[in-house]
């Protein structure tokens, strides 16, 4: 007399190795967050007078290298952060999209400042008003411009999105086999 719905009331019991393998990769998972969070390889994307700020924040009263994102990469297929530092026109949108492509993934994205966070004073036709609409934006530091401190907290905020990610473990399955021709 028992029916299918019975049998989803019937808890699921998980063998020792998937608990061992759910604690492993917890384990691994945790490992490669701390190392992703402090190898932050940045892409500046420079438009406009917040340029000034980035620059305070990378010298040595400030001081980015300490965090691990010191390092700023000219190439997006070796960055892994891209910072939108200052206004983004609508003429930029396509070159801005292009340049998130082109990054490899994991990839992360900070709006520096008011305009590239949501076009700040610049209410018209030809300024963005907002890099959001274009890209994924994961923190948003306010301010016209931001204080170097404000940026040094985006960035801190943005090391613990990065450490409290999830990592998939790569390899659980079996290979597949070749296909007989």
């Amino acid at each position: 007399m028992s029916s299918s719905s019975d049998l989803d009331l019937v808890p699921a019991i998980a063998t020792r190795r998937e608990d061992a393998l759910s604690g492993l990769g917890k384990m691994v998972s945790q490992g490669l967050g701390w190392a992703r969070k402090y190898s932050l390889f940045q892409y500046p994307f420079v438009t406009a007078c917040c340029g000034m700020e980035f620059m305070a924040v990378a010298a040595a009263r400030y001081d980015l290298d300490r965090f691990g994102a010191a390092l700023p990469r000219f190439s997006p297929r070796q960055a892994d952060l891209l910072m939108v530092v200052g206004t983004i026109n609508v003429k930029q949108a396509p070159i801005l999209k292009r340049v998130y492509d082109s990054m490899a993934d994991p990839k992360w994205v900070v709006a520096f400042g008011v305009c590239a966070s949501s076009g700040g004073f610049y209410d018209n036709y030809a300024t963005m008003q907002g890099i959001d609409r274009i890209i994924p934006v994961d923190v948003y530091i306010p301010g016209c411009p931001p204080r170097p401190e404000q940026v040094l907290d985006g960035i801190m905020m943005l090391q613990q999105k990065i450490q409290d990610q999830r990592h998939q473990l790569i390899g659980n399955e079996p290979p597949a086999l070749p296909a007989k021709g």
